[in-house]
């Protein structure tokens, strides 16, 4: 029963990190210069820095492993996209730099996260698939 918890409290854990990181990225949006080039990159900012979240709570409601695997891929490409978007800031430079180290910090560190669960997820549906107990 105590694993159970362990998990539950894992799964929380992964979810408040993603809410915190959206609430980093509408920050960070709200500081881009109000220009052509700042819209821009604030659009496609807060559109993917936000979206892993809601994945991540919908993978949280997946129908089956395959449901739960192809959603946590959609989160992983948005965490992929939104680190994209940070180094263009990053270069541009459109942002301060110490506005972005931390986020940036966050972003790979969640999607390695993502990559793991993924590969966990993909190796436990083998398993069940052929039989096998793990």
């Amino acid at each position: 029963m105590a694993e159970d918890h362990g998990k539950k409290d894992r799964v929380y854990d992964i979810e408040s990190r993603l809410i915190d990181f959206s609430i980093r990225v509408m920050n960070l949006v709200e500081a881009l210069p109000d220009t052509r080039v700042g819209n821009h990159v604030a659009g496609q900012l807060l559109r993917c820095g936000t979206a892993p979240a809601a994945n991540y709570g919908e993978a949280q409601s997946a129908e089956s492993r395959s449901d739960f695997i192809h959603k946590m891929k959609i989160a992983l490409k948005e965490l992929r996209e939104t680190r994209i978007w940070l180094l263009t800031i990053q270069r541009k430079p459109l942002a301060k730099p110490q506005k972005l180290t931390a986020i940036l910090t966050e972003c790979n560190e969640l999607t390695a996260i993502f990559v793991a669960s993924i590969r966990t997820a993909q190796r436990n549906k083998t398993r069940g698939a052929s039989g096998r107990q793990g």
